[in-house]
């Protein structure tokens, strides 16, 4: 299996599977000399970790980490950094009705048309369980970044019908850790947390969307043609287990609008060249142009459902899935965290590629 790595100068190998001893992640690139505050991977990590409110799997994965290279003295030392997260809370009997059955909507019969063979328990390697992994790196990332002031948040714009209405780059992030929806909206996130109760009820789940604005970037970070920054960001966000679409700037909006209501006007405020509006979503020409960054990602239903489902084995004998597992109702409470890891991911890889720009 390839391709389970991600980035060019700052590049992110994770392994592992859902119910195997461990997953973990190499992170090679980060620069020496940065200092490692475990703490605050740590923090990143218990913002995605399993079990944290009624409205998330009950899987309990405390999800403590362990940086097993690359760190002395609490500094990096230009060596790959390995972080090593044990699982702890397996429960691999859950799935054995698993074993030559095709769940809808999952990765069992691409993974066994592709390989011949897969790890049942719970979906091995295409598990979002791995996601522990980049948001791990995405901790790193984030402290390279600090050092260029550039600050990336995200939050939960919607689940099911329940949609802000409010602006992209209007929206006051400090709330989103407020509520366990994680909505910035805390009267939306009160009617966002008793639709997924009741929706958990029901032995059902359903979708929702999440925003995250890219603050502080300054102009000429990218590479043009193949390596676009929204590409590198569109393949990051795509990579995220349930995701199905994104969209950068104006998105699908631009196809409703004439060239004269969409172009980004120049202007000069002081110092510094800025735009009067920012359809652009702070990139052109596949690099940053100073204003903010910001897209939008819908999330599906997660597949796993508490409910009796018709299917297919390996044999192509029908069968009925009796609905049992520990899974999320909803998956974008606890898909932010890993929406802010994997864009940081690509800014910092980004930022340390514009060094090499110019003389």
């Amino acid at each position: 299996m390839s391709s389970n790595s991600l980035g060019k100068a700052f590049r992110v190998t994770c392994f592992g599977e859902s119910h195997g001893s461990a997953i973990g992640v190499v992170i090679d690139g980060c620069p020496a000399n940065l200092e490692i505050d475990k703490s605050s991977i740590q923090n990143e990590l218990n913002r995605r970790r399993p079990g944290q409110s009624d409205i998330t799997t009950a899987r309990n994965e405390a999800d403590k980490m362990e940086i097993i290279s690359g760190v002395y003295k609490g500094k990096s030392t230009g060596a790959p950094i390995c972080i090593l997260i044990q699982n702890k809370d397996q429960k691999p009997s859950d799935y054995d009705q698993l074993k030559k059955a095709y769940r809808p909507s999952h990765a069992d019969y691409s993974y066994d048309a592709k390989y011949g063979s897969r790890d049942h328990r719970g979906g091995g390697r295409s598990s979002a369980r791995i996601t522990a992994s980049w948001v791990a790196a995405g901790a790193i990332a984030k402290s390279i970044l600090k050092r260029q002031s550039i600050e990336i948040n995200a939050g939960v714009s919607a689940v099911g019908e329940i949609e802000m209405v409010q602006d992209i780059q209007s929206i006051d992030f400090s709330q989103t850790e407020n509520n366990i929806v994680r909505c910035p909206d805390p009267v939306l996130a009160e009617r966002m947390v008793e639709l997924i109760s009741r929706i958990k009820e029901e032995g059902d789940t359903i979708g929702g969307c999440i925003v995250c604005r890219i603050d502080n970037c300054p102009p000429g970070i990218g590479e043009p043609v193949f390596d676009k920054l929204q590409s590198d960001l569109a393949k990051a966000m795509l990579t995220i287990n349930a995701v199905k679409a994104f969209e950068y700037g104006s998105g699908f909006n631009a196809s409703r609008m004439k060239g004269s209501e969409h172009n980004d006007l120049w202007l000069k405020e002081g110092d510094t060249l800025k735009t009067s509006s920012n359809n652009s979503g702070g990139i052109q020409g596949g690099i940053s142009n100073g204003m903010p960054i910001y897209f939008k990602l819908a999330f599906k239903p997660v597949s796993s459902l508490m409910q009796d489902q018709d299917s297919v084995d390996a044999e192509g004998n029908k069968i009925v899935l009796k609905g049992k597992g520990r899974h999320d109702p909803c998956v974008v409470p606890r898909a932010v965290p890993i929406v802010e890891a994997m864009a940081a991911i690509v800014m910092c890889d980004h930022v340390l590629r514009n060094r090499l720009s110019r003389i």
